[in-house]
């Protein structure tokens, strides 16, 4: 730890608390400067640099979140944490908005307090004087996690750099977003470059585990605690700790279990089912939606506390109708990660007109749909190039007239006398037949080109008796 980090600048104007708070730090081997106002709190910050700031909200000439702003305004490297009185969740929850890192609560618990220093200091280990310079560093160092947010629209370049903000921050963050537009990816890159970078990072889809089993699994339980509970088990919380946890599809969460949820977030402690104590747990919380939660709110069906506790800052990740420009920098990347997956050495490339009819496409899933058209491009190309036909746009544009073909496909099977259902599985019949032809009979691929998984499409090959 440098000389910088070391330093850490207190200010309390109760005479206990701030011994008790001094006494904590110096323990940690910290070097503690103390104030009892914002104006002493003031003249310290001039006098020196620090690597922590933790102050009471309540100052004899004033109120601790002035200096919240003006320390996020002139001192934008130094974390500060505030310390809130019991309950007050709506002050924590402004001092986050403003630039804090992160708050505690009185009475203060010593061991919160000092993973939460520990986590803050991880910022400022890399600013000592003396250190490499910038051009050095950047030379030394292997490229941004950043740049595997590919593009460089303004749209993009606008969530990186709140990205690498929200990262230097513990506050709750609500990564909203429609379907495929890298919600899970922007909430990894705040994890890895932040101070929690070297811890886990648990995504937990809140959509994906039945109700029943919802409470052990976010929280764990004891052995014995219900039937089946052969042995003691760690929850979601425990296994995020020191690290993030990513509770996607989080509007999917039930009532019981955002009420659990948010004693979580308040109290920084787990109860596992059949414990008689919390546990405690150090994680930094951050949510994910493709639905817009406020319409669920006023509705009732998510708790409006909770939904101010998790949307402190929202961060909103851009469909590709939003970074158009960004396209052709994706088709290029997504293309050679298919040839390295893939094995197949050199891949297609894309003709202009194939990228602009990519371009003009009116995606449903965004980035993952983009992946999904080049995946079946590849496949389906017969030369080097790939050609809009190779693209099968077609199949996603002509949704709307599906049920008229479906509509045509039954007057037909009625003009010939035929059963519909000997009619349609013929169709099926030829559709598995035609992919395994355009696959070069690689079912993997033939099955991505269906859309369909590889267990189904075996189960339909011994159906029809195709080998």
């Amino acid at each position: 730890m440098n000389q910088i980090s070391k330093r850490v600048l207190v200010i309390d104007d109760e005479p206990d608390i701030l011994e008790l708070l001094d006494m904590t730090l110096s323990r940690m081997g910290l070097e503690v400067t103390t104030a009892e106002d914002l104006a002493g709190a003031r003249r310290e910050l001039q006098g020196g640099e620090f690597g922590f700031c933790l102050t009471d909200m309540r100052l004899p000439d004033g109120n601790g979140l002035k200096l919240v702003e003006e320390i996020a305004e002139h001192y934008p490297n130094l974390p500060t944490a505030v310390i809130t009185a019991h309950g007050k969740v709506e002050d924590a929850v402004y001092a986050l908005k403003i630039g804090a890192f992160d708050f505690v609560s009185k009475p203060v618990d010593l061991t919160i307090l000092r993973q939460l220093v520990n986590t803050a200091l991880k910022l400022r280990r890399d600013e000592a004087p003396g250190a490499a310079t910038a051009d050095a560093r950047h030379a030394a160092q292997p490229a941004s996690p950043l740049d595997r947010l590919t593009g460089s629209s303004p749209a993009i370049e606008q969530c990186k750099e709140m990205i690498a903000k929200l990262a230097r921050s513990q506050a709750p963050v609500l990564v909203s977003g429609d379907s495929g537009s890298g919600k899970e990816l922007a909430a990894r890159l705040i994890h890895e470059l932040g101070p929690r970078g070297d811890g886990p990072f648990v995504p937990v889809n809140c959509g994906a585990i039945p109700t029943e089993l919802m409470e052990s699994e976010f929280f764990g339980h004891r052995k014995g605690s219900f039937t089946g509970a052969n042995a003691d088990k760690e929850g979601l919380l425990q296994a995020a700790d020191g690290g993030t946890l990513l509770l996607d599809e989080i509007a999917d969460l039930p009532l019981h279990m955002q009420v659990k949820l948010l004693r979580v977030i308040q109290e920084k402690a787990v109860m596992p089912i059949g414990a008689r104590e919390e546990v405690p747990v150090d994680v930094r919380i951050l949510s994910a939606t493709h639905h817009p939660l406020k319409p669920l709110v006023e509705s009732g069906k998510f708790r409006s506390d909770l939904y101010f506790r998790l949307n402190v800052i929202d961060l909103h990740m851009p469909g590709l109708s939003e970074r158009v420009e960004d396209i052709p920098l994706l088709a290029e990347r997504f293309l050679a990660e298919i040839g390295e997956q893939w094995g197949d050495g050199e891949v297609p490339s894309l003709s202009p007109e194939a990228l602009k009819a990519l371009q003009n496409h009116p995606y449903t899933g965004n980035v993952r749909e983009l992946m999904n058209i080049l995946q079946r491009a590849v496949t389906m190309c017969e030369g080097n190039v790939i050609q809009p036909a190779d693209l099968l746009l077609e199949r996603v544009e002509v949704h709307d007239s599906a049920r008229q073909a479906e509509a045509a496909a039954v007057a037909a099977a009625k003009d010939e006398d035929e059963s519909l259902d000997a009619y349609m599985e013929g169709i099926e019949k030829k559709m598995l037949e035609d992919a395994l032809v355009k696959a070069r009979y690689n079912k993997t691929r033939a099955a991505e080109l269906l859309g369909i998984s590889f267990r189904s499409f075996r189960y339909k090959l011994k159906k029809f008796g195709i080998d």
